[in-house]
């Protein structure tokens, strides 16, 4: 006798073809980055000036909400004064405290926070950590208006272009 296939909970039997479907379909799901319903919070954090002042402009003009700080310790204190944020943009070598010491701190908060390492030193960066963790990235400086839009885009939404507010 020939055994009968068995039923999934919804009493259907899957097939080869719809179950390589569904998961497809799923698994195309679980990658879709989901869209915030509010504008990014983004902390930038660089011990030069006008580099922190380059990038909170291009990022406040792309629509995000921007923060700034000098080095770690005001950015640890902005974090604890303003809360989370879903992104920091920092430098990796700074007085006092690397970039990569300030988002392991500022993880410990909020393990979720998406990291985009801005640096000149990438060699330096990678002699120190062999890879990134999931949610970082890295950008060399110097870096164009377009470069750093579609690296934190790239980095939050999985795409070139943010997508719009709603």
């Amino acid at each position: 006798m020939k055994n009968k296939p068995e039923e999934n909970r919804d009493g259907l039997v899957p097939t080869p073809a719809r179950g390589s479907m569904f998961a497809s379909i799923k698994g195309l799901a679980s990658r879709r980055k989901a869209v915030p319903r509010r504008p990014l919070r983004i902390l930038v954090v660089d011990d030069e000036e006008p580099i922190r002042r380059f990038v909170e402009r291009v990022l406040r003009d792309a629509g995000y909400i921007t923060l700034a700080a000098a080095d770690g310790v005001e950015a640890l204190a902005l974090s604890q004064k303003e809360g989370v944020f879903d992104v920091v943009v920092t430098d990796l070598m700074m007085p006092g405290m690397s970039g990569d010491e300030l988002a392991r701190r500022l993880r410990q908060d909020e393990p979720r926070l998406k990291v985009l390492y801005l640096t000149g030193y990438s060699d330096r960066l990678f002699m120190e950590k062999v890879t990134l963790w999931q949610d970082e990235s890295f950008l060399e400086k110097p870096c164009s208006i377009k470069g750093l839009k579609e690296a934190v885009a790239l980095l939050f939404f999985g795409r070139l272009e943010a997508p719009a507010h709603g």
